[in-house]
C-alpha cells in the first residue's frame, strides 16, 4: 500500500491510501477522488517526508491513546496485581502440578502464581482447577 498526503483546492488536508502509485491516477481521472470534507474533486498530492525503515520500526509496538478514566483503571489494575503477587506464593514452572495438588487437597489451600503453557492452562480447566492469568501491564513491558 502506499500512502499520500493529499490536499483539495480549498486547501484541505487528508490521507489517501492505494494499492499503487496508478490507483491514485485512475481514480483521479475517474472522478473517485473526492475531498472528505468538502466533496471536491480538485485533488492533488502534497509534498510528504520519507518514511525511513529502521530496526527499531520493525518492531511491533502496541500503543494506547489513554484518558483519564483509563488511567485510573490502568492504577487500580496495577494495585490488585502488586496484591495478589504480594500475598501469593512464586512456586514458578510448577504452577500445574502445585496447582493440582491444592485443588485435589494434597497440600494446604493457598495463592500461587507461577508460569504453565497453554496446554497446561487448557489442561487445569479442563479438570475443573480454577485459574486466572495476570495481566500484562504497560509497565511490566517498558
Amino acid at each position: 500500500m502506499i500512502r499520500y498526503s493529499l490536499s483539495c483546492e480549498k486547501g484541505h488536508d487528508f490521507e489517501g491510501w492505494f494499492s499503487e502509485s496508478a490507483d491514485f491516477d485512475r481514480q483521479l481521472a475517474g472522478g473517485l477522488l473526492t475531498c472528505p470534507v468538502c466533496g471536491s474533486l480538485q485533488v492533488t498530492k502534497v509534498l510528504m517526508a520519507p518514511s525511513v525503515s529502521t530496526a527499531r520500526g520493525k518492531e511491533a509496538v502496541h500503543a494506547l491513546a489513554v484518558s483519564e478514566a483509563q488511567k485510573v483503571a490502568v492504577a487500580t489494575l496495577k494495585q490488585a496485581v502488586a496484591s495478589i503477587r504480594a500475598n501469593s506464593e512464586d512456586v514458578g514452572e510448577r504452577f500445574p502440578e502445585e496447582a493440582r495438588k491444592i485443588h485435589y487437597g494434597e497440600t494446604e489451600a493457598r495463592g500461587i502464581i507461577g508460569e504453565a503453557s497453554l496446554a497446561e492452562v487448557k489442561a487445569l480447566v479442563d479438570e475443573g482447577i480454577e485459574i486466572a492469568p495476570l495481566p500484562v501491564l504497560p509497565d511490566d513491558v517498558n
